[in-house]
């Protein structure tokens, strides 16, 4: 591939924004939650997902895009463009201003404080789990009276790993509310904000855990699983080939290898249809294959009742006459998820699984499937930890229709990616205060072509795994373990570690990866302030002017 200079991005911008779409497009992202990076369709998934692979069909598919490998983390890293520890929004060593409950410093503004000034009104729908409220980062909520103006009541906003749900007949279900939110938002843009572009994030919290779907959806894939994940991962592993989404091999199940934080108890719970370990399909019991074929089909149901809740979407943006001039990205927040645990209102066993009275969770063994062809789960820093589909779908913008890129980005890059769209950038400053420089790059030129974004490396931290990419190198170490160090461009699946065979290409990664650490950890502890004031308008920036 190319090796392209960021500065190119403005003479590419300027090339791919003819003067039919000069005017600033719409902006929606689209953010699954535990969703595999082999779960669509149109990534090697059997699931159906028809809208999602229509987008992907008629714009592109990224194969080497990144999250961060956890919740809270992801959604820092995608609003603001920085690092999650750079932002106080996950663990540093040492330090005790990072993770879950992290507090931003003031100069981490989110996105929608960048669109403002460019005239646009910002919009969140479902999952938040970023600190602060909606509304102090900029976005814009409607009362109920509004909605009920419009047709729509659904209200789902909630902070939380695991919002509740209920997806028993009659009830309504998260999703579908999710998107009740957004129709609301859509709608009442078109009629009193019809001059106005906007920014409309989607956070579904499918397919997290608990495993809960309309019965309808579940049944559609009754029976489906009953062959096991080894031959799921084989059937997906083969579409993937077919399609170039991966070209080396696939990893093996890793039996050794259970849920990253242990709860006995939830599993003793679950009944002996439960177990903690992807061990062979061959040597499990009856119930165990019952049970586990089950919670897979419900996982599935609820990847496809999101798909066709994105399909209520991209109808509305059709019906206003939005689609064609509206930039969609679709990613997921980090891979499938191995754990099991019970939360909330907990399991009842009795209850019809995958009903609202249900706690039921993927587990390791079809988490291992549906992060075909990778190692790992959410959590953890190997490929199938991070690793996620990328989907941008712009036909007023892009004139590639259904071609892959192989250009490796991260969550962070979106914020420039948006920018760069909009001929704009971040102001220098916030109330005074200078805003540091963020590592994010712009993606715009490879809406063009299949190329390489000039950068250092990509680099994680989460729970004590630990990762550093540079080129197609990868350094890699799950807590307590030795460094091991793969050629992603042969090896992607990491299965063969290649740290013993170069160890001082293994020690200059290493080394690398400290001195990112120093820098985020000085960034994170020297300029400590949280946001403390109410959301003000930027001013645009020179280039925006």
């Amino acid at each position: 591939m190319n090796r392209v200079a960021i500065g190119f991005c403005t003479v590419l911008s300027a090339f791919l924004l003819s003067p039919a779409n000069a005017s600033k497009p719409n902006i929606i992202f689209i953010l699954a939650d535990d969703l595999g990076y082999s779960d669509l369709g149109c990534y090697g998934g059997e699931i159906q997902t028809p809208n999602l692979d229509s987008l992907a069909n008629k714009g592109l598919r990224f194969t080497q895009f990144y999250n961060t490998g956890r919740c809270w983390p992801s959604r820092a890293a995608l609003m603001t463009g920085y690092y999650a520890q750079q932002v106080h929004r996950d663990k540093l060593p040492g330090s005790k201003k990072g993770g879950g409950q992290g507090k931003r410093q003031s100069w981490a503004r989110m996105l929608p404080d960048f669109l403002t000034p460019l005239g646009y009104r910002s919009y969140h729908s479902g999952k938040w789990h970023l600190d602060g409220t909606e509304t102090e980062a900029g976005f814009i909520k409607l009362d109920q009276k509004q909605k009920d103006l419009l047709g729509l009541t659904g209200n789902p906003a909630i902070d939380g790993d695991a919002p509740a749900r209920d997806s028993d007949p009659g009830r309504a279900y998260w999703s579908d509310n999710t998107t009740d939110d957004v129709i609301a938002h859509l709608r009442d843009h078109a009629r009193q904000h019809p001059d106005q572009p906007f920014f409309q994030y989607i956070a579904y919290d499918a397919p997290h855990f608990p495993l809960q779907a309309p019965q309808s959806d579940i049944l559609k894939y009754k029976d489906r699983y009953d062959d096991g994940w080894e031959h799921m991962r084989e059937q997906r592993y083969e579409r993937m080939k077919k399609a170039g989404i991966v070209t080396t091999g696939m990893s093996d199940l890793e039996p050794e290898v259970g849920p990253p934080y242990p709860y006995p108890d939830a599993v003793k719970k679950f009944g002996p249809g439960e177990l903690d370990r992807p061990l062979p399909w061959s040597e499990l019991t009856g119930a165990q294959h019952r049970f586990q074929a089950e919670k897979m089909a419900i996982h599935a149901a609820m990847v496809d009742r999101m798909d066709q809740q994105i399909g209520r979407v991209l109808a509305q943006l059709k019906a206003m006459g939005q689609f064609e001039d509206t930039l969609i990205f679709f990613a997921s927040d980090n891979g499938a998820s191995a754990e099991i645990m019970i939360r909330g209102k907990g399991h009842d066993p009795q209850a019809r699984p995958g009903s609202g009275s249900t706690h039921l969770c993927l587990g390791p063994g079809f988490s291992s499937a549906c992060n075909t062809p990778f190692r790992r789960h959410k959590v953890w820093t190997h490929e199938g930890g991070i690793a996620t589909p990328l989907i941008v779908h712009w036909p007023a913008g892009i004139s590639s229709r259904g071609e892959l890129r192989h250009t490796p980005g991260h969550l962070i890059d979106i914020v420039p990616t948006i920018l760069d769209v909009l001929n704009s950038e971040k102001p220098i400053e916030w109330e005074g205060e200078p805003i540091p420089s963020a590592p994010g790059r712009s993606l715009l030129p490879a809406f063009a072509e299949d190329l390489e974004i000039a950068r250092d490396s990509l680099w994680w931290l989460h729970e004590d795994n630990r990762a550093i990419r540079a080129g197609n190198w990868k350094l890699v170490s799950s807590k307590g373990e030795p460094w091991e160090l793969y050629n992603l461009k042969n090896d992607r699946a990491e299965t063969h570690d290649l740290s013993k065979m170069h160890p001082e290409l293994a020690q200059r990664l290493e080394r690398q990866w400290l001195q990112q650490l120093e820098e985020i950890t000085t960034l994170a502890t020297t300029t400590s302030r949280a946001p403390s004031t109410p959301h003000k308008k930027l001013l645009p920036s020179k280039r925006s002017q």
